[in-house]
C-alpha cells in the first residue's frame, strides 16, 4: 500500500501512521520528523528549514524533496509507504508523481483527516516537550504530574515555538490556502477519500480502513 495521509497539523496524521504501520506492512514517512531531525542535527538544510518552520511556514520544495527522495530509496520503503506530511501543495504533488514514476509505481490512495481549526489550536498549544528525553505531554489531554517536569525523567517542559498559538494559526492559514487545491487535483485523480478526525484514535483508524476498503 501506497499511502498519503492529509490533514492540517494536529489532525493526528502520525499516530494514524504508526497505528497502520503493521496493518498495512509499510513504514510511516514523516516529512516532519526528517525535517527536525534535520535542524536537530545542525545539517545546512536543517538550518534552513528552522527559519520557516519556526514561523509557521512551509519549508520550500527543494529542501524536502532531497530527505524525501532519499527516504523512499531505502529498503523497507520499496514496497508500500504511509506518507504522512507530504506533499502539501500541488506543485510538491506533481513532484512526488515523477518520483514515483521513475521508481515505477505510483499512489493507491490519499486519505484526508478532517479537523475543525478549533480544535487543532486547543490540541497543539497545549503540547510540552521534555528538553532532556523529548517526551510530549498536554496540559489538557495527558497532563504531567507537575506542569513544569516531565513524567518520564524530570525534565524540563518546554512549548516549541511552532506549538505557539499564533504559530498554529499562521500554519493553519498557511494549511488551508495551500493545501485546498492539493485535495481538488487527488479528488480529480480519483485518489481522495475523507474522514472525520474527532473521536478515538481507534474510531478513526477504522474509518481510514474503510475509505482505503481494506477493513
Amino acid at each position: 500500500m501506497r499511502l498519503v495521509l492529509l490533514g492540517p497539523p494536529g489532525a493526528g496524521k502520525g499516530t494514524q501512521a504508526r497505528m497502520l504501520e503493521t496493518r498495512l506492512k509499510a513504514p510511516q514517512i514523516a516529512s516532519g520528523d526528517l525535517l527536525r531531525a534535520a535542524v536537530r542535527n545542525g545539517t545546512e538544510l536543517g538550518l534552513k528549514a528552522k527559519r520557516f518552520m519556526d514561523r509557521g511556514a512551509l519549508v520550500p520544495d527543494e529542501l524536502v524533496l532531497g530527505l524525501i527522495g532519499e527516504r523512499l530509496d531505502q529498503p523497507d520503503a520499496r514496497d508500500g509507504f504511509i506518507l504522512d506530511g507530504f506533499p502539501r501543495t500541488v506543485a510538491q504533488a506533481e513532484a512526488l508523481a515523477a518520483m514515483l514514476k521513475d521508481r515505477n509505481v505510483g499512489l493507491d490512495r490519499v486519505v484526508a483527516i478532517i479537523v475543525p481549526d478549533g480544535e487543532i489550536i486547543k490540541r497543539i498549544s497545549g503540547r510540552r516537550t521534555c528538553r532532556k528525553c523529548g517526551a510530549m505531554h498536554h496540559i489538557i489531554y495527558d497532563p504531567p504530574r507537575n506542569m513544569d517536569l516531565c513524567n518520564a525523567c524530570n525534565g524540563e517542559l518546554y512549548q516549541r515555538e511552532d506549538d505557539a498559538e499564533d504559530t498554529v494559526k499562521a500554519r493553519l492559514d498557511v494549511y488551508a490556502e495551500s493545501t485546498q487545491p492539493l485535495l481538488d487535483h487527488y479528488g480529480k485523480l480519483g485518489l481522495l477519500g475523507k474522514v472525520e478526525g474527532i473521536g478515538s484514535p481507534a474510531e478513526i483508524e477504522r474509518r481510514i480502513l474503510d475509505a482505503l476498503g481494506t477493513s
